[in-house]
């Protein structure tokens, strides 16, 4: 499972030209998901998430989560990152899990973080065409990969 965390002062996905979801300070979260994944990465990444200490104290140092800050998120469905660039110009994806096993692990996923930050989690549509804006504040953006946990 692969994260893009972005930590902005907003977000929102439209689809279809309707607003789906939208949210103030906190994450826009992108979520890859590959076919090797399981429960035990959901769990992990979203601990990790939850916990990650991306916004500033009153001293202004980067040492509060999204749940101290009372923060917000955005999770997108982004099979994109699992793209394989090894061969020629056009990326491939058969890296990215199938629709039948990427969705439940990405609604676990989202399901578990909304409880994690004591808050409703914003979402997409899976697999549909999404325009995704957000203003990405500091800029802050950090890349996890629940086969890299070392």
């Amino acid at each position: 499972m692969r994260a893009v965390i972005q930590r902005v002062t907003h977000a929102s996905v439209t689809i279809n030209g309707q607003i789906k979801s939208q949210i103030g300070a906190g994450y826009l979260i992108l979520l890859g998901v590959c076919n090797e994944d399981t429960s035990e990465d959901v769990e992990w990444l979203v601990k990790k998430i939850a916990n990650l200490r991306v916004f500033d104290d009153e001293d202004g140092v980067m040492n509060r989560s999204i749940h101290d800050c009372q923060g917000e998120a955005l999770v997108i469905s982004q099979f994109t990152l699992y793209a394989s660039y090894k061969k020629g110009n056009r990326p491939s994806w058969f890296k990215a899990g199938s629709h039948e096993h990427s969705i439940p692990l990405y609604e676990a996923f989202c399901k578990q973080l909304s409880e994690a930050i004591g808050k409703t989690v914003g979402t997409g549509e899976f697999g549909a065409d999404m325009k995704v804006e957000l203003l990405n504040d500091g800029p802050v953006t950090i890349c996890m990969d629940t086969k890299n946990k070392e």
